[in-house]
């Protein structure tokens, strides 16, 4: 029995590296009962921060590796996105808040303990399909030795594979063509003009391409019209690339900022100070 506990062991060494979380559904599928989790807990060789949920301890427990456990080991099929990738690529000295939350981006529900974590920034949950096309699942060309390798799969959507911590683990996020595009979606409620804006101001090396492709694919006018708004604005090299007649404005005004005024160019309300053309 001793040796095949130990056995056991030495999979989940294995199967699990130090730093990284499953659920109890993914022990069992690999052959963990409810009482050996027990015993590897009392133990010390496993940690359950939430009921349901463990971890092999290693240092302090970053929001990142929760996202590369989902992404990687527990199949979902989630990005970071929004300003939370923006921040990521270093345009968040714009700004003077600190973020308080972690913005992600799904086409499928996350797990409800992903709330119940302590010590972590709050997990915003987007349906990542409400303005671009849905993603195939992506999590079969995962593995954690993907972005270490160097030789990392390409994925569709304007994501990217980036190798993160000191192990080289694959953290999948939106490039930030695709960034800019989900949080000028979270106008006006969940974001500020002033913060769009500011991110617009930095965002001098997009890849007009790419961005291109996203914004004739884009589903939303009120994205693809404040997206010019705010381009306009700053004039970066790469605007006079983009072919504006193979994106669709729509037609008719839309009213964005309660209170506001209509930008003609684009038919848009927005705030006084934004000083609209």
């Amino acid at each position: 029995m001793s040796e095949l506990k130990g056995g056991k062991l030495n999979q989940l060494v294995r199967l699990l590296p130090e730093g990284l979380l499953v659920d109890a559904a993914w022990l069992e599928a690999h052959g963990y009962s409810r009482a050996l989790r027990s015993q590897y807990v009392s133990s010390g060789w496993l940690d359950s921060p939430v009921r349901g949920v463990y971890w092999r301890p290693r240092g302090v427990f970053r929001w990142e590796q929760v996202v590369i456990s989902l992404q990687v080991l527990l199949g979902y099929p989630v990005s970071v996105g929004g300003r939370t990738a923006l921040e990521m690529r270093g345009y968040s000295h714009y700004l003077y808040q600190a973020q308080q939350a972690v913005h992600l981006y799904t086409d499928r529900k996350l797990p409800s303990w992903l709330a119940k974590l302590r010590d972590m920034p709050v997990f915003v949950v987007h349906n990542r399909s409400r303005f671009l096309p849905a993603l195939p699942g992506y999590s079969d060309k995962l593995s954690l030795e993907t972005a270490e390798s160097g030789a990392s799969p390409r994925l569709p959507g304007a994501l990217d594979i980036d190798a993160w911590g000191p192990w080289g683990w694959p953290l999948v996020r939106s490039a930030p063509e695709r960034s800019i595009l989900e949080l000028i979606d979270e106008l006006p409620n969940g974001t500020s003009f002033d913060m769009v804006d500011k991110f617009m101001e930095g965002l001098v090396t997009l890849r007009p391409r790419k961005m291109q492709a996203l914004l004739e694919e884009a589903q939303s006018v009120k994205v693809k019209r404040l997206f010019f708004f705010f381009a306009d604005r700053h004039r970066p090299q790469w605007l006079d690339m983009i072919e504006r007649n193979k994106i669709d404005l729509g037609k008719g005004k839309r009213m964005i900022a309660r209170g506001g005024k209509l930008d003609k160019t684009y038919q848009i309300t927005v705030p006084e100070d934004m000083d609209a053309l």
